[in-house]
């Protein structure tokens, strides 16, 4: 049994920013469940661009308000709390908050804790080490 709480990972190597973004990562690819689960945080009035071509990708939006758009489709959704997205087909897409969005995230394959976007939006593929 795993238990962990978002504020004892908070400053660790599972808490991990980027500009306008933060993702505390719950579960990760070395837990050994075959997917990782985050809190992600979207600062209120960014936008970002992503594209995760090796993952899938679920979210469910408990705070804040904003936008989906599917740029693979040119389809925009409103995002409120209790939104759901899958991002099943790898779709391109982009966000925009316009207030602090916090959303929980699901990724399979999981992620390893370190990958950052690359210059795509993606997460590149990393297996990760069990129990590492």
């Amino acid at each position: 049994m795993i238990v962990r709480s978002t504020e004892e990972i908070t400053g660790t190597e599972r808490d991990v920013a980027g500009e306008g973004w933060r993702s505390k990562r719950i579960i990760l690819g070395g837990d050994g469940v075959g997917f990782s689960f985050h809190e992600t945080t979207i600062d209120a009035g960014t936008t970002h661009e992503f594209h995760y071509r090796y993952h899938v990708e679920a979210v469910w939006l408990i705070e804040g308000t904003g936008s989906l758009t599917d740029l693979d489709n040119n389809v925009t959704y409103v995002l409120e709390p209790g939104s759901m997205y899958l991002l099943d087909e790898h779709e391109r897409h982009r966000l925009e908050a316009r207030t602090k969005m916090r959303m929980m995230c699901v990724f399979n394959p999981p992620v390893t804790g370190q990958e950052v976007h690359d210059s795509s939006g993606a997460y590149p593929l990393v297996a990760a080490t069990i129990g590492g």
